[in-house]
């Protein structure tokens, strides 16, 4: 994204991580904070919650529309990655446990709609774009 000229302000909750991305990309903005309840005062043209929203349980996933909603700008484009189907999952990551958790469809677009959503796209496994099951979509209303 920096390297398409957009500007990146990003958050995550490892001082590690958050460092390391302060060294590789001094000229963008980086917080050390839990998405869970991040508040910024910022609306952004573009959400990104990669391999970092479907590590959140049901609730907490369901809560994190709202502060989507509440750091959307007018026709900003939200992008996140789920699973399959509601359920959860523990697999491990250089041998720490990794959990997992997906709402099911409906849910995730009935969260969309009520935070200001439209969907765009809902992609399972498409092998063009990853293989990954993402969602995107456009805020169509600002909501606090």
């Amino acid at each position: 994204m920096v390297a398409q000229g957009f500007r990146v302000t990003g958050v995550d909750s490892s001082p590690t991580l958050v460092s390391l991305c302060r060294s590789r990309m001094p000229d963008q903005e980086w917080i050390v904070g839990d998405m869970r309840s991040l508040a910024l005062g910022l609306r952004f043209g573009g959400i990104l919650a990669w391999d970092s929203f479907f590590h959140l349980r049901h609730q907490d996933q369901q809560a994190m529309f709202r502060i989507f909603a509440a750091h959307a700008a007018s026709a900003a484009i939200l992008m996140f990655n789920a699973g399959f189907a509601r359920g959860e999952a523990m697999s491990s990551y250089r041998g720490d446990p990794l959990y997992h958790a997906s709402l099911d469809a409906a849910e995730y677009e009935t969260l969309l709609v009520d935070s200001g959503f439209e969907l765009i796209e809902h992609s399972i496994n498409d092998p063009a774009k990853g293989g990954r099951i993402f969602w995107s979509a456009s805020s169509v209303r600002n909501s606090a």
